[in-house]
């Protein structure tokens, strides 16, 4: 099955993958704040789980999600408000999670499937899918093969893009051993999670 997609093409789209992934949003901040908790080596699998989860969303939009997404805008607009109200409830989670020194434990939302699950109700995520499948796929060629490529591709340009977020979060462990200095990272990593739900709620037009 013939896929034509020419070097300009992945190139043009892993920049596009690279930019969408590695830019701030809900799953990089929860990416940040499990490697504040966990450090690079055990958040390992939740910034994996990110991708996966990213890519198997891209896959599923391409081979026909995304039709009907943009066929039916109010489906795309419930799963946008329903992953905001979801999101928000863990930036609450997030801002009154206790102290608990030497306490290393993941909370549930991170970890491997922690994070593929959680793309799924992220609405950066939806957005980047159906972008996408609107400009990438709309070319000739086998729709399987194409869908395959593309999602292989942003799972090499995600990655790299998305590890700067997690040693970040881990960069940040040494500073965190009292109370109060926890009281201040957990209250930022809440409000950017509800200032980066906001900002893919209320888009520039």
């Amino acid at each position: 099955m013939e896929v034509s997609l020419s070097p300009t093409q992945a190139i043009a789209f892993m920049t596009f993958a690279a930019v969408a992934a590695g830019t701030p949003g809900p799953s990089n901040v929860l990416l940040a704040a499990a490697g504040a908790k966990a450090g690079v080596r055990r958040g390992m699998p939740s910034l994996l789980g990110q991708v996966i989860g990213m890519s198997a969303m891209l896959l599923a939009v391409t081979l026909g999600i995304g039709g009907l997404l943009l066929d039916r805008p109010w489906l795309l607009e419930t799963l946008k408000w329903g992953g905001a109200v979801l999101l928000c409830w863990m930036a609450w989670g997030i801002a009154t999670a206790p102290f608990t020194e030497g306490d290393t434990n993941s909370p549930a939302w991170s970890g491997f499937f922690g994070m593929a699950a959680f793309q799924w109700a992220n609405p950066k995520g939806w957005l980047i899918s159906v972008a996408a499948n609107a400009t990438y796929l709309n070319q000739h060629g086998g729709i399987l093969s194409r869908s395959l490529i593309l999602t292989a591709l942003f799972m090499l340009a995600a990655l790299p893009s998305c590890l700067p977020w997690l040693v970040f979060g881990a960069a940040l462990q040494k500073s965190l051993g009292s109370p109060r200095t926890w009281l201040i990272y957990r209250c930022t990593m809440a409000g950017l999670l509800v200032a980066s739900v906001t900002l893919f709620l209320w888009p520039h037009g």
